[in-house]
């Protein structure tokens, strides 16, 4: 190790005045010391950008949080696992004859996607012989979710979209949500329900808001004045009838086909 030399200097008084000189670094050493700056700096610059991140996904998580996006998906038809999430039902539970069926299919020109739903079958207004139930009408089908895991919170929203390609028909749009408006003893959940007429075969986006959903219990509409809660929605359904919708619409028995490509929530307001 290089060691300081010392060296004595006259002044004019005659004082020795000794200086201290000190030898100059290495290359070595001052190599070392600037890659230790270095690393240091590239620590630095790690952690404020970590800490830049993290502040960012929480800005990021709170501004979705308070202000959630302007659409939701519920139910996207563009693979065979849609179709677990979705059961039929139809007269012939009570004796009727109607039949329906549910696939995903090719959705042709026009669909978002190469696949969607098609919802199909007929519609009798027969009863099988012999039958012990006595409903009151028959000629009817749908298509219901099953049960969320919980459920979904569409309270940010204040409409339903849905793209469909019907057949003319008349379809019902049906939302189910937490049972609060029935009475306790009352399993069922309440039902609200609004009309979707499609022209024939062409492709349509419906938008249905909330509030033009009406309370319905078997599928009469109650009169008393009522107010859906979309925080708390457990599932949804498509029908259709052989009987009744809107004018204009097709009626009676026979066939029947709505495509379904997809089905979402919107804010609009």
């Amino acid at each position: 190790m290089n060691k300081p030399s010392a060296s004595a200097l006259s002044s004019s008084s005659g004082a020795v005045v000794v200086a201290v000189v000190r030898p100059a670094a290495s290359a070595a050493s001052r190599s070392a010391t600037a890659e230790r700056g270095a690393f240091a700096m590239s620590r630095l610059r790690a952690l404020w950008q970590a800490s830049v991140n993290a502040t960012r996904r929480a800005i990021v998580w709170n501004s979705e949080d308070l202000i959630p996006p302007s659409e939701k998906y519920i139910f996207n038809f563009n693979s065979n696992d849609e179709l677990k999430r979705w059961h039929l039902y139809s007269d012939s539970e009570y004796g009727g004859l109607s039949s329906a069926s549910l696939e995903i299919t090719d959705g042709g020109a026009g669909g978002d996607t190469s696949s969607t739903g098609l919802f199909s079958g007929n519609l009798s207004l027969d009863m099988s012989e012999g039958s012990t139930w006595k409903i009151r009408r028959s000629g009817f089908c749908g298509m219901r979710s099953k049960k969320f895991n919980g459920f979904i919170d569409l309270d940010a929203y204040d409409t339903i979209a849905m793209k469909l390609r019907g057949d003319g028909r008349c379809y019902i749009s049906t939302i189910y949500t937490e049972n609060w408006v029935n009475s306790p003893g009352q399993q069922e959940d309440n039902s609200w329900q609004s009309f979707v007429y499609l022209p024939q075969d062409r492709w349509q986006i419906m938008k249905i808001p909330l509030d033009s959903y009406l309370p319905t219990w078997r599928g009469n509409v109650i009169e008393a004045k009522m107010e859906m809660n979309p925080a708390r929605v457990v599932g949804m359904s498509l029908s259709v009838n052989a009987e009744g919708g809107v004018p204009g619409a097709k009626t009676g028995p026979g066939d029947f086909r709505l495509e379904v490509d997809w089905i979402k929530a919107l804010r609009t307001l």
